[in-house]
C-alpha cells in the first residue's frame, strides 16, 4: 500500500505554525543540519513536507502555541485547485452532519476529510466547517464575492421590518427565505438566526447558485447551523442559474435576500426576452442587476419583502430609468440606502441596499406614493481604500431606526410614523420623497443627490472640530516646551551599539513575531476577546478591525514595544492601551525594566539608520530584519533621561498628525457651508 503524498508547506506557513517570523525559520534552516530537506518549490520559495516539519518542530521544542486547526488547513490546501479543495470541505461537512467517518483510503481528499471529521468530533462540527470555509474563502477572495456577516444580519433584519403578514398566515408556519444567488450562504445563515429571534418561527431556507462548489458548501453549512426553537424544514440548496434556468422555479418566498453578480453582460438577455418575470419592463442588456431585482420580486408572495445589495450605478444609469420608474409607480421599491465604502466588495464603492415589497392585490402604493432615501455613506464617511467594514453597530442601528420610522409596519417594525422631524441626525441624512418628484427624465435614485444636510446639523459638528483644533494646538505647545531642553548643537555619535538579537540573547528583551490567528478576519467581538492589528489597518488609519482569541495570537500588553517590520510603514511605539493581538510583519518586544527603558528602546528603533541597516531594500514592502536593529549601549539612568525626550517627541508627532487631519476636514466643511450660504463671513 503506497503512502499518501506529502503535504507541502512554505516557509511562511512554517513560521505561522511555529509562531515566529519567516526570518527565524530561514535561520533554522541555515543553522540546523537536521532541518527537513526541500521537497519542491524553488530556491526562493521552497516547499517542505508538513509531516517532517511537524516532527522537527516537536523534537526541537519550537512548536508554536497554535490550534489543531492550523495543522488541518495545509492538508486541504495541498489538494490542488479551488474546486477540489472546496468539494473536499463540503464532503467533510456532509460527514459531520450525518455523524459518519471519513471516506475510504482511495477516495480523493480522504486524508484531509478524515482529519477534519476527527477534529470536528472533538471541537465541534460547525466550528471546524466554518474554520475551513473561511480559510477557503480568504484564499480565493478575488474569485468569490461574499456578504460580510454584519451586512447580512442588517439585510435580513430590514426584510423582516418591511414584510407584511400574508392573509391566513399562521403563527407556527415557517417563514420561507430565498437567496437566488446564495454564494457561500452568508445571507441564508443570517436569516436562519434573525427569523426565529424576531418571530419565534422557524425559517425555511432556499438557495441557488450557478457554482456547484458554492452550493455544496452552503448546503452543508446550513445543515450544521444550530437552529434553536421550533423544528425547521431541511434547507434546500440547488445548483443552477436562477435567471436562465431556475431550479427553484415556482417557489414563492416570504423574504428574498440577494447579493447578485454585477456588471455581467452575458446574463441571458437574448434568451429571456419574453419572460413573464419582466413585469416592469425588459431589462436592457447593460442592466443585469435590474433583471435580478425583478426576479426577486417575482419570487415573492404578496406582502413579501426583498433586500438586494447593488452597485450605485443601478440607481442612476440612463438605460434603467423606465424600470426604475415602474418600480416607483407600483410601490414595489420602498427604500434605497447608500452604504459607506468598505461595507462589502468592491470596497472602494458606496454600494446601495434596495428594499422592496411586493404589493398585495388591490393595494395602492402607501401614502401618496413615497420613497425613503438614506445617505448612510455621508453619515458614516469612510476611506475609499478601506478594505474592512465600517462601525457596524452604529451604522446598523441608524439604518434600522430610519427604515422602521419611515416604512415600518411590517413584521418587526411596528406602525409607520414617518421620519422624526425633530431628530437632526435623521433628517440630515435621510428623506422621504414623493414618487412624483422622482419621475423625471432621469429617475435618479441616488440618495446623495436628493439629501442636503440640515443647516442646524452642521453647526455643532463644526464647533466641535474648531474646539478640537484649539485643543491640539495647546497640546503641541505643551510638547514643544517639553522638547525645549534639547541641545541642538552637541552630542557624541561614537557610543557602542547593541542589536536587538544581542539584547534578546542577553535576556534584556523578548521578541515575538505576530501571525495570522485562525478565523481572525471574520471573528466578531461577541466571539473573541481582543482586537487584532494588521498591516492593512496601519495602511489605513491604524485602528484594529479584526478580532482574535488570546490563546491563538501574539498578544501585546500595555508597556510592550510594537514594531512594524516592513520598510513602507517602519515604526515603533510603546503600547499603552488594553491587550491587543498583532498580525504578520508586526512584532512585539517585552523589555526587562531592570535593564532597558521601553520608551528609549522604541525611540531608538525608529531611527532612519535602523531601517536602512536592517531592511532588504528590495522595495517599499521589504521586510526589516528585527534582530539587526541597533540600540545605543547606555546605563539605565541615562536611558531614562533620553526616554523623556522620546516620549515628548512621540506625543508631538501624534498631535501634529491629528491636527493635519482635523484641519483639512474642517477646512473642507467650512468651504461647503460657505458655498451653500449657510455661513456668513463678516457683516
Amino acid at each position: 500500500m503506497t503512502s499518501p503524498p506529502a503535504v507541502p508547506v512554505t516557509l511562511a506557513e512554517i513560521a505561522r505554525l511555529a509562531g515566529v517570523g519567516r526570518a527565524a525559520v530561514s535561520n533554522w534552516r541555515r543553522r540546523h543540519d537536521t532541518f527537513p530537506p526541500r521537497i519542491g518549490g524553488t530556491d526562493v520559495s521552497p516547499h517542505f513536507s508538513l509531516t517532517d516539519i511537524e516532527k522537527w518542530l516537536r523534537e526541537n521544542r519550537k512548536l508554536g502555541k497554535v490550534t489543531s486547526r492550523e495543522w488541518l488547513w495545509p492538508r486541504f490546501e495541498a489538494l490542488g485547485d479551488r474546486d477540489e479543495t472546496g468539494l473536499a470541505i463540503a464532503a467533510a461537512g456532509r460527514l459531520l452532519a450525518r455523524g459518519e467517518s471519513g471516506g475510504g483510503p482511495d477516495d480523493a481528499g480522504s486524508g484531509p476529510v478524515r482529519a477534519a471529521v476527527e477534529l470536528g468530533r472533538r471541537e465541534g462540527s460547525s466550528d471546524i466547517l466554518m474554520f475551513l470555509l473561511r480559510r477557503w474563502l480568504d484564499t480565493h477572495v478575488r474569485q468569490i464575492t461574499t456578504t460580510p456577516e454584519p451586512l447580512a444580519d442588517l439585510m435580513a433584519d430590514l426584510a423582516l421590518r418591511v414584510r407584511e403578514s400574508a392573509a391566513g398566515e399562521q403563527r407556527e408556519d415557517p417563514v420561507t427565505v430565498l437567496d437566488p444567488a446564495c454564494g457561500a450562504g452568508h445571507l441564508l445563515a443570517a436569516a436562519a438566526t434573525a427569523v426565529p429571534a424576531a418571530l419565534n418561527r422557524p425559517a425555511a431556507l432556499l438557495g441557488c447558485d450557478r457554482d456547484p462548489v458554492l452550493t455544496a458548501l452552503t448546503d452543508v453549512r446550513l445543515a450544521l447551523l444550530p437552529r434553536p426553537g421550533a423544528p425547521a424544514p431541511a434547507p434546500v440548496v440547488a445548483p443552477g442559474d436562477s435567471l436562465r434556468a431556475d431550479p427553484l422555479i415556482g417557489t414563492q418566498a416570504d423574504m428574498v435576500l440577494c447579493n447578485p453578480p454585477s456588471n455581467e453582460r452575458d446574463w441571458g438577455y437574448e434568451d429571456l426576452a419574453t419572460d413573464a418575470r419582466w413585469a416592469h419592463g425588459m431589462p436592457p442588456r447593460t442592466e443585469p442587476e435590474l433583471a435580478w431585482v425583478q426576479h426577486c420580486l417575482a419570487r415573492l408572495r404578496p406582502g413579501g419583502s426583498a433586500v438586494l445589495l447593488l452597485p450605485p450605478t443601478v440607481a442612476a444609469r440612463k438605460a434603467g430609468r423606465r424600470i426604475r420608474g415602474s418600480l416607483l409607480r407600483t410601490g414595489a421599491l420602498r427604500a434605497v440606502v447608500a452604504l459607506p465604502p468598505g461595507s462589502a466588495a468592491p470596497h472602494s464603492v458606496s454600494l446601495h441596499l434596495w428594499v422592496l415589497r411586493r404589493p398585495v392585490a388591490g393595494e395602492s402604493p402607501p401614502g401618496p406614493g413615497e420613497l425613503l432615501l438614506v445617505d448612510a455613506a455621508a453619515r458614516f464617511p469612510r476611506s475609499a481604500a478601506r478594505e474592512n467594514g465600517p462601525e457596524w453597530g452604529e451604522l446598523g442601528a441608524f439604518v434600522r431606526s430610519v427604515v422602521t420610522g419611515a416604512i415600518g409596519g411590517g413584521t418587526v417594525g411596528g406602525a409607520r410614523g414617518g421620519l422624526a422631524a425633530e431628530d437632526p441626525d435623521t433628517t440630515a441624512w435621510a428623506t422621504v420623497i414623493p414618487v412624483v418628484d422622482l419621475l423625471d427624465d432621469e429617475v435618479d435614485l441616488t440618495p446623495g443627490r436628493h439629501i442636503t444636510s440640515a443647516s442646524g446639523h452642521a453647526g455643532p459638528r463644526l464647533a466641535d472640530s474648531w474646539n478640537e483644533v484649539g485643543e491640539l494646538l495647546d497640546g503641541l505647545r505643551t510638547e514643544s516646551a517639553g522638547l525645549a531642553a534639547l541641545d541642538l548643537s552637541s552630542g557624541t555619535a561614537d557610543q557602542p551599539n547593541a542589536t536587538v538579537g544581542e539584547l534578546a540573547r542577553a535576556g534584556a528583551l523578548t521578541l515575538r513575531s505576530g501571525r495570522h490567528p485562525a478565523e481572525a478576519a471574520t471573528l466578531e467581538p461577541r466571539h473573541a476577546r481582543i482586537p487584532l492589528l494588521t498591516l492593512s489597518d496601519l495602511l489605513l488609519d491604524g485602528s484594529p478591525r479584526g478580532w482574535a482569541h488570546p490563546d491563538d495570537a501574539v498578544v501585546v500588553e500595555s508597556g510592550d514595544v510594537v514594531v512594524v517590520g516592513v520598510s513602507r510603514e517602519f515604526s515603533a511605539w510603546v503600547h499603552e492601551g488594553p491587550p491587543m493581538a498583532v498580525g504578520p510583519q508586526i512584532h512585539a518586544i517585552r523589555v526587562d525594566p531592570e535593564v532597558l527603558d521601553r520608551w528609549f528602546l522604541a525611540g531608538s528603533l525608529t531611527a532612519s539608520a535602523n531601517a536602512r541597516h536592517a531592511g532588504t531594500h528590495a522595495s517599499s514592502s521589504s521586510r526589516i530584519d528585527m534582530r539587526r536593529l541597533q540600540v545605543r549601549r547606555l546605563a539605565l539612568p541615562e536611558q531614562q533621561r533620553y526616554s523623556d525626550a522620546f516620549r515628548h517627541l512621540a506625543a508631538f508627532e501624534r498631535l501634529a498628525e491629528r491636527l493635519g487631519t482635523v484641519a483639512k476636514e474642517l477646512g473642507r466643511d467650512l468651504g461647503d457651508e460657505l458655498a451653500a450660504g449657510r455661513l456668513v463671513y463678516g457683516k
